[in-house]
């Protein structure tokens, strides 16, 4: 049968993790605590950035924008899961979930672009330590954070333009919590190869070139860190790496596992957790890994905390 003459789907099911009542309430407390925490660890170091001038340096300035970018993806994602918990439906409309997997691939491709941008700039700061502030001025920063949209948005321009086309006249049911490309995909009343080609080719260059521009600025980073004479100067520049680091193995670890690894067999509950790691779990511990291990950070929020003491004791002895 033609397929203009077939009924075009209007909304999606998301199917979630499909759990007894008991389960799903437990899990949207537990989700819906880390959503939280994401975003008010995030958005704290968002605020610490701009008002904090101690933290007014590249280095922060692209710990800021990661933590805007973990704040929109969460955001993407979380609060339809989280309302489809409680809906007898679990329903979003086609236009809102090909805005929702348009805005999470969008921001979650740009991490990835300021993930290596973060390594450039430890890279610089260890290896080119007199050149810094000449090399990663303003101006580049910001070159470099466009950059990183830029090319964000470019490798989801060949995936799109190939999807766009698609019809979805059959089965509505995604096996998901949100709607990824790849259970969206399977939904489609025509042939989805030559997309699905485009969406893993975009996903392995994505993914691997910037792991790869990644591996060679701390391939630099060591060797520059091994040749420092003292053991206590060793440590303190790479203790300035630790962080990123982190982020970057669980960053990258998840979404290699689940968009370049070759698709064998039926798992998508193991694809499901791997999301869960990517999309909920490393934008709540962003904050922690970033403030907690960073003296200059724990510093600032102590001084803030204590001048918002301040100004609010002496607002209540003035009344």
């Amino acid at each position: 049968m033609d397929n203009k003459n077939k009924t075009r789907v209007t909304e999606f099911i998301l199917l979630g993790f499909q759990n007894e009542r008991g389960v799903e309430f437990f899990l949207f407390v537990v989700f819906l605590l880390m959503y939280m925490t994401s975003l008010i660890g995030n958005t704290m170091i968002i605020l610490l950035v701009c008002v904090d001038y101690h933290l007014h340096s590249p280095m922060y300035f692209f710990v800021a924008n990661l933590s805007f970018i973990e704040v929109t993806i969460t955001s993407t994602v979380m609060p339809k899961m989280l309302a489809n918990t409680f809906s007898p439906t679990k329903a979003i409309s086609f236009m809102g979930c090909l805005m929702q997997s348009i805005f999470y691939f969008l921001f979650g491709s740009t991490e990835f672009f300021i993930l290596a941008v973060m390594s450039f700039d430890r890279y610089v700061a260890i290896c080119n330590p007199l050149r810094y502030t000449i090399i990663m001025n303003r101006q580049t920063c910001v070159l470099l954070l466009l950059a990183s949209y830029v090319g964000a948005f470019l490798s989801m321009l060949g995936p799109s333009v190939l999807t766009a086309p698609l019809i979805f006249c059959g089965p509505n049911k995604i096996n998901h919590f949100f709607c990824d490309r790849a259970p969206v995909l399977k939904l489609a009343c025509a042939d989805i190869s030559r997309a699905e080609l485009a969406d893993f080719i975009a996903s392995a260059v994505l993914l691997l070139g910037s792991l790869l521009l990644t591996g060679v600025s701390y391939t630099y980073i060591v060797i520059t860190i091994l040749r420092i004479p003292s053991v206590q100067g060793r440590q303190k520049a790479f203790s300035t790496c630790v962080s990123h680091i982190t982020v970057v193995t669980l960053y990258y670890g998840s979404a290699i596992f689940l968009y370049v690894r070759p698709k064998k067999g039926n798992a998508v509950d193991i694809n499901k957790c791997a999301t869960v790691l990517n999309t909920i779990v490393t934008p709540m511990l962003n904050p922690f890994i970033y403030s907690l291990r960073n003296e200059k950070v724990k510093e600032s929020l102590r001084d803030t905390f204590n001048k918002y003491i301040g100004a609010l004791t002496n607002f209540r002895s003035q009344k």
